[in-house]
């Protein structure tokens, strides 16, 4: 139920005016789903979430479809959703998939890096210097045709296999990306563990090395419950843009204890509340994950979402 003045707004001084949500919710929250979701479902989804405001949608991944065969149909997909005016980001992990987003026009593109051995080996088979290797002619080729490179760097908090990982790795390997052209990074909270305090230090390291929070992204999982916490800590450093997904879809195939990613509408609550501006219909977004939720047979977990559409006192 939306009552209305609420949340009520109460700026801070030390927070952004505005903060640019990447929605991740077409692609990290549709890969995980055990059964394939209509080409056409997925199409509707991200015409409504921009439709709801969005500016960022990841609509898809050109990996090959033996790894993540849930977004086969990025040939398909991207040509039915490359009208709409949002950017729409698609991952490509090699020169492979560069070629295919290439092709059907996409101007966004994203790698994905691994801040610790064992993720890098579970998840591209590859040690982290393999894989920055890999990245490196795809970056450059795309930087060459004017192409948006952003680049997703997952275990920046935890590693399921490694425990801790040390502030240090993860700061070189960020430098690394960011020298070989990345425009932009995002930091994964992959199994969800980050607390305020790692997240300030982790930003305060990266701005001493030269990599400012204009630079960064934060992607955080909610298996502790700390995302919305985390968040705050890293738009108080001066981050400026946050990953979610709508509803609350998704995790990580490679990383079982791994829960789902922020839901976008329990970000906006939040930001609403303290005076930062989106450019999102929260009511428009709360419906569209209700009717997605629907389309897979499942309520949201979005608390939010729930709590705008009275989903939790419904049967499914």
């Amino acid at each position: 139920m939306t009552v209305p003045g609420l949340p009520m707004a109460v700026p801070s001084r030390d927070l952004p005016t505005r903060v640019r949500i990447h929605e991740v919710g077409a692609r990290d929250g549709l890969q995980n789903e055990k059964a394939t979701v209509p080409t056409q479902v997925k199409a509707e989804f991200i015409r409504r979430l921009a439709d709801a405001g969005l500016t960022t949608i990841e609509a898809t991944s050109f990996v090959h479809p033996k790894w993540v065969p849930q977004l086969a149909d990025a040939e398909q997909l991207f040509p039915m959703v490359s009208d709409l005016h949002a950017a729409l980001p698609v991952l490509v992990p090699n020169e492979r998939g560069l070629d295919r987003a290439l092709s059907l026009g996409a101007r966004r593109v994203a790698v994905f890096a691994s801040a610790t051995e064992s993720f890098a080996k579970a998840n591209l088979n590859r040690t982290v210097d393999e894989a920055l290797a890999m990245f490196e002619p795809v970056v450059t080729r795309a930087k060459a045709d004017a192409v948006h490179v952003r680049g997703y760097l997952s275990m920046c908090f935890g590693d399921p296999w490694e425990g801790a990982v040390p502030i240090p790795q993860v700061v070189k390997v960020c430098k690394a990306l960011l020298d070989m052209g990345c425009d932009e990074l995002s930091l994964g909270d992959t199994i969800g563990v980050a607390t305020p305090g790692h997240v300030v230090a982790l930003l305060a390291a990266l701005d001493e090395a030269g990599v400012p929070p204009t630079a960064l992204g934060v992607h955080f999982h909610d298996t502790y419950g700390q995302a919305l916490a985390n968040t705050l800590a890293a738009l108080q450093q001066g981050v400026t843009t946050v990953d979610a997904s709508a509803g609350g879809l998704g995790g990580c195939p490679y990383a079982k204890s791994a829960t789902g990613n922020l839901a976008t509408e329990d970000l906006v609550w939040m930001l609403r509340g303290l005076g930062i501006d989106t450019g999102i219909d929260l009511g428009r977004l709360v419906a569209t994950s209700t009717w997605m939720a629907t389309q897979l047979g499942r309520p949201s977990p979005s608390r939010t979402v729930r709590a705008l559409s009275h989903e939790d006192t419904e049967e499914h």
